[in-house]
């Protein structure tokens, strides 16, 4: 990978709308240069026997069971709605 330069840093500093002088835009290009340079060594490692994984460890569903169950009754839920109508609850608009 070609070496990440002063005005690459600034460039993507002033989209970042971030206010860098040139001894850190300096600063961050020897930075990130060396984070590329150690991200690139993984590039080196042999992947061919290792499995894809999400995650390191043996993860476990630990939540129960989903089966259904019946709500509250309408009565009870629209009994606390502020206000209703035909049934459902009424919401104030916020499209038009």
């Amino acid at each position: 990978m070609t070496k990440i330069t002063k005005d690459e840093v600034k460039h993507v500093a002033h989209l970042a709308r971030l206010n860098i002088d040139e001894q850190e835009a300096e600063k961050f290009a020897d930075q990130l240069g060396s984070i590329i340079t150690f991200a690139e060594q993984l590039n080196e490692l042999d992947t061919e026997n290792v499995e894809p994984t999400t995650h390191v460890l043996d993860m476990k569903n630990i939540l129960r069971e989903d089966k259904p169950v019946d709500g509250l009754p309408r009565e009870q839920v629209l009994k606390n709605a502020p206000d209703h109508q035909d049934g459902q609850v009424k919401v104030p608009t916020i499209l038009e």
